[in-house]
């Protein structure tokens, strides 16, 4: 609505007969306070309201214009629905043709009144000047969901920001900034507490968040982010990502063991309690890697020849996990051994490899060939991508990433 249209809504009376039912509705608060203000009596405003229209002066419309916003401004809490319609008629007819330094002070008057003149916000939010329009768009209860939906379905990136900034946004607001928006924007709502999202618009949030670490952040600390949503964030996430949400709130760490709970079912265990000599282990497969010696082949002699520091040194280093918790991974007896499958997967070594190292970590007890069988079958259908997702888990719960040992 523009300021045209805004001043047409009442064409039965004439201007100078809204100006009197205006000023003759003025609650009994409200001229005192006017007066306090240092506001003209009732018969100097109306005189100023017929000279500003029958001069054209844009000069005596602007000083006019202020002079009725103060009235409005002085007993704004006080006036009925009936009577703030009445400001609207007046305001929207001084306001028609002023220029935008005028409009700018206009709009960030009317932005945080809670019962400002409907058309005139309407119309500020609607101004070609994106300086006139931000301070209601980001401030104003006035706007309907409608309303910023019209305003948000633009190009303008700079409208889209300032929504993004109000106190309270609906879902479907909020999902329109985050399919329209650039990435200021969608960083900006989802920073926003006091914004609302659909599942489905987590989702592209969550998308948009792969190639954007400080979005991933805002996003993974969000107290509203379904569960579902979080696993799926956490899962395309990088090391950087994990390290500053574990930073910023500590609940974020336990909340990788229980995603690491549902990938797997297994929780994570405590850090193996038998202390080894690593050393030597530690400088061994160091001149491997410096001779460009095959790892696989490597590792898979390690553990046929029962050579446990090494395996776990190669796995630590290979992973850019602690000893000890590859240690405790290893030595976990259960049939499955699922978690050193997924070690052995994420680092791309081989079934055969991954076999021997199962059979190292159960130590006497020798794995059964239905056993081994399962676990082979476990191990082909697992995705390198999800062994690889489980192991960054387990970087930032130890905080690990690049410190193997």
């Amino acid at each position: 609505m523009g300021w045209r249209e805004a001043s047409r809504r009442v064409p039965n009376l004439s201007f100078i007969e809204w100006d009197r039912a205006i000023l003759a509705s003025v609650p009994e608060s409200a001229p005192g306070a006017a007066r306090e203000a240092g506001l003209p009596g009732t018969s100097s405003l109306i005189a100023e309201l017929e000279g500003a229209i029958a001069s054209g002066s844009a000069e005596k419309r602007i000083d006019t214009l202020r002079r009725v916003t103060d009235l409005f401004m002085v007993g704004s809490e006080a006036y009925s629905e009936v009577q703030v319609e009445l400001f609207d008629d007046v305001i929207s007819r001084l306001a028609d043709r002023i220029e935008t330094n005028a409009r700018i002070e206009l709009a960030r008057r009317l932005a945080p009144v809670a019962n400002a003149p409907t058309s005139v916000v309407r119309a500020l939010a609607r101004d070609p000047s994106i300086e006139v329009a931000a301070p209601v768009l980001s401030q104003s209860t006035r706007l309907t969901e409608q309303d910023l939906l019209e305003c948000a379905n633009s190009d303008s990136q700079d409208r889209l920001l300032a929504i993004s900034r109000r106190a309270a946004i609906s879902e479907a607001v909020s999902d329109m900034l985050v399919t329209r928006g650039n990435q200021e924007v969608v960083r900006s709502v989802a920073r926003n507490e006091g914004a609302r999202f659909s599942n489905t618009t987590f989702g592209k949030l969550v998308e948009k968040s792969q190639a954007d670490e400080e979005l991933a952040v805002s996003v993974g600390l969000r107290k509203d982010i379904p569960r579902e949503q979080f696993h799926a964030l956490v899962a395309k996430a990088s090391e950087a990502v994990f390290k500053r949400l574990a930073a910023h709130n500590p609940a974020v760490a336990a909340e990788v063991d229980r995603v690491l709970l549902d990938l797997t079912g297994h929780k994570p265990q405590a850090a193996a309690k038998i202390k080894r000599d690593y050393s030597a282990a530690r400088a061994l497969f160091d001149l491997v890697q410096r001779a460009g010696q095959p790892i696989d082949p490597t590792v898979r002699e390690f553990a046929r020849a029962g050579k446990v520091e090494e395996t776990v040194v190669a796995l630590s280093v290979l992973c850019k996990l602690p000893l000890d918790v590859v240690e405790n991974i290893l030595s976990d007896k259960r049939t499955d051994q699922e978690l050193a499958l997924i070690l052995a997967k994420a680092v791309g070594l081989s079934w055969q490899t991954a076999r021997l190292i199962l059979q190292l970590g159960r130590g006497e007890g020798a794995l059964s060939p239905q056993a081994a069988e399962t676990a082979r079958q476990h191990f082909e259908r697992l995705q390198a991508t999800t062994a690889q997702r489980v192991v960054r888990f387990y970087q930032v719960r130890h905080g690990a990433a690049g410190k193997p040992g």
